[in-house]
Protein backbone atom coordinates (compact mmCIF):
# COMPACT_ATOMS: atom_id res chain seq x y z
CA UNK A 1 0.00 0.00 0.00
CA UNK A 2 1.56 3.09 -1.14
CA UNK A 3 1.51 5.96 1.52
CA UNK A 4 -0.85 9.28 0.65
CA UNK A 5 1.28 12.30 1.20
CA UNK A 6 -0.50 14.60 3.82
CA UNK A 7 0.59 18.53 4.15
CA UNK A 8 -0.01 19.27 7.28
CA UNK A 9 -0.20 22.85 9.37
CA UNK A 10 0.25 23.04 13.42
CA UNK A 11 0.37 25.27 16.00
CA UNK A 12 2.13 25.42 19.19
CA UNK A 13 -0.20 27.83 20.83
CA UNK A 14 1.64 29.51 23.92
CA UNK A 15 0.40 30.85 26.74
CA UNK A 16 2.11 34.45 28.56
CA UNK A 17 3.68 32.17 31.58
CA UNK A 18 4.87 29.73 28.28
CA UNK A 19 2.69 26.68 28.76
CA UNK A 20 1.72 24.85 25.26
CA UNK A 21 -1.36 23.83 24.45
CA UNK A 22 -1.71 20.40 23.97
CA UNK A 23 -4.78 17.31 23.06
CA UNK A 24 -4.41 14.14 23.30
CA UNK A 25 -4.67 12.03 20.82
CA UNK A 26 -6.70 8.82 21.29
CA UNK A 27 -8.14 7.24 18.38
CA UNK A 28 -6.54 4.73 16.01
CA UNK A 29 -8.42 4.56 13.02
CA UNK A 30 -12.32 6.65 12.14
CA UNK A 31 -14.68 3.53 12.89
CA UNK A 32 -12.49 2.80 16.45
CA UNK A 33 -13.62 3.58 19.75
CA UNK A 34 -11.32 6.47 21.42
CA UNK A 35 -9.24 4.82 24.19
CA UNK A 36 -6.81 5.99 26.60
CA UNK A 37 -4.62 8.89 25.59
CA UNK A 38 -1.83 7.83 23.16
CA UNK A 39 0.27 10.67 22.64
CA UNK A 40 -0.04 14.58 23.36
CA UNK A 41 0.04 17.05 20.08
CA UNK A 42 -0.64 20.45 19.03
CA UNK A 43 -3.67 21.54 17.42
CA UNK A 44 -3.47 21.82 13.41
CA UNK A 45 -4.28 19.20 10.72
CA UNK A 46 -4.55 18.77 6.86
CA UNK A 47 -3.80 21.55 4.44
CA UNK A 48 -7.12 21.76 1.67
CA UNK A 49 -6.56 22.43 -1.86
CA UNK A 50 -5.63 25.84 -2.77
CA UNK A 51 -5.04 26.54 1.08
CA UNK A 52 -1.63 28.12 2.18
CA UNK A 53 0.25 26.63 4.79
CA UNK A 54 -0.25 29.54 7.46
CA UNK A 55 -4.41 29.83 6.24
CA UNK A 56 -4.41 25.77 6.99
CA UNK A 57 -3.04 26.85 10.67
CA UNK A 58 -5.75 29.44 11.27
CA UNK A 59 -8.43 27.34 10.06
CA UNK A 60 -7.77 24.02 12.08
CA UNK A 61 -6.78 26.45 15.43
CA UNK A 62 -10.19 28.14 14.99
CA UNK A 63 -11.94 24.44 14.33
CA UNK A 64 -10.03 23.06 17.03
CA UNK A 65 -9.61 25.55 19.83
CA UNK A 66 -12.45 28.04 18.82
CA UNK A 67 -9.46 30.39 18.69
CA UNK A 68 -9.39 33.33 15.81
CA UNK A 69 -6.27 34.36 15.11
CA UNK A 70 -4.47 35.72 10.97
CA UNK A 71 -1.95 34.07 9.36
CA UNK A 72 0.28 37.61 10.32
CA UNK A 73 -0.37 36.28 13.73
CA UNK A 74 1.47 33.33 13.63
CA UNK A 75 5.82 33.08 13.83
CA UNK A 76 7.73 30.86 12.06
CA UNK A 77 7.42 28.21 10.49
CA UNK A 78 9.55 27.13 13.12
CA UNK A 79 9.76 23.17 13.06
CA UNK A 80 9.44 20.90 9.80
CA UNK A 81 8.41 17.06 10.98
CA UNK A 82 7.79 14.18 8.56
CA UNK A 83 5.34 11.33 10.10
CA UNK A 84 4.39 8.27 8.48
CA UNK A 85 2.10 6.18 10.34
CA UNK A 86 -1.40 4.30 9.12
CA UNK A 87 -4.41 5.83 10.53
CA UNK A 88 -8.20 3.60 9.41
CA UNK A 89 -5.90 1.28 7.12
CA UNK A 90 -4.84 3.60 5.13
CA UNK A 91 -0.56 4.50 5.24
CA UNK A 92 -0.31 8.53 5.88
CA UNK A 93 3.05 10.22 5.16
CA UNK A 94 2.35 13.57 6.97
CA UNK A 95 4.63 16.57 6.26
CA UNK A 96 4.12 18.64 9.25
CA UNK A 97 4.97 22.70 8.88
CA UNK A 98 4.78 24.04 13.10
CA UNK A 99 4.14 28.19 13.72
CA UNK A 100 4.13 29.35 17.03
CA UNK A 101 1.11 32.01 18.30
CA UNK A 102 2.44 33.57 21.79
CA UNK A 103 1.19 35.09 24.77
CA UNK A 104 -2.48 32.98 24.28
CA UNK A 105 -5.11 33.13 26.83
CA UNK A 106 -8.55 31.43 25.70
CA UNK A 107 -10.38 28.89 26.97
CA UNK A 108 -10.55 25.82 24.64
CA UNK A 109 -13.88 25.86 22.55
CA UNK A 110 -14.30 22.47 20.65
CA UNK A 111 -17.68 23.39 19.30
CA UNK A 112 -15.89 23.99 15.79
CA UNK A 113 -14.65 20.53 15.61
CA UNK A 114 -15.11 18.28 12.58
CA UNK A 115 -17.27 14.56 12.38
CA UNK A 116 -14.26 12.64 13.32
CA UNK A 117 -12.60 15.05 16.04
CA UNK A 118 -15.86 15.24 17.87
CA UNK A 119 -15.95 10.96 17.58
CA UNK A 120 -12.07 11.31 19.27
CA UNK A 121 -13.42 13.33 21.99
CA UNK A 122 -9.70 14.27 22.73
CA UNK A 123 -8.72 16.09 26.02
CA UNK A 124 -6.55 19.21 25.63
CA UNK A 125 -4.45 20.86 28.46
CA UNK A 126 -2.00 23.60 29.17
CA UNK A 127 1.63 22.01 29.62
CA UNK A 128 4.47 23.37 31.40
CA UNK A 129 7.86 22.98 29.94
CA UNK A 130 8.57 21.11 33.25
CA UNK A 131 5.70 19.19 32.75
CA UNK A 132 6.47 18.21 29.84
CA UNK A 133 10.21 17.14 30.69
CA UNK A 134 8.71 14.81 33.91
CA UNK A 135 5.79 13.35 32.19
CA UNK A 136 5.81 9.48 30.97
CA UNK A 137 3.69 10.67 28.30
CA UNK A 138 4.72 10.40 24.40
CA UNK A 139 4.42 13.35 22.71
CA UNK A 140 4.77 14.54 19.60
CA UNK A 141 7.42 15.41 18.34
CA UNK A 142 9.36 13.01 20.26
CA UNK A 143 11.65 15.37 21.48
CA UNK A 144 9.02 18.10 22.19
CA UNK A 145 10.63 18.18 25.78
CA UNK A 146 14.00 19.45 24.63
CA UNK A 147 12.64 21.62 21.69
CA UNK A 148 10.45 23.79 24.38
CA UNK A 149 13.59 25.59 25.62
CA UNK A 150 14.42 27.38 22.39
CA UNK A 151 11.02 28.01 21.11
CA UNK A 152 9.68 29.54 24.70
CA UNK A 153 13.12 31.95 24.22
CA UNK A 154 11.46 33.73 20.81
CA UNK A 155 10.73 34.90 18.89
CA UNK A 156 12.53 32.56 16.24
CA UNK A 157 14.41 34.55 13.38
CA UNK A 158 16.23 31.38 12.29
CA UNK A 159 14.95 28.95 9.33
CA UNK A 160 12.24 26.01 10.68
CA UNK A 161 14.50 23.38 12.53
CA UNK A 162 14.03 19.27 11.50
CA UNK A 163 12.71 17.66 14.37
CA UNK A 164 12.03 13.90 14.35
CA UNK A 165 9.04 12.04 14.40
Amino acid sequence: MSAVVRPTARVLVVSPEGRVLLFGGRLTAPDAVPGEVLWWYTPGGGVEEGETLRGAAVRELAEETGLVATPADLEGPVWLRRFVGEFGGQQYDNRETFFVLRDVEHVVDVAGRTELEVLADEPHRWWSPTEVAASGERFAPRGLADLLPELLAGPWTGPPRVVDG
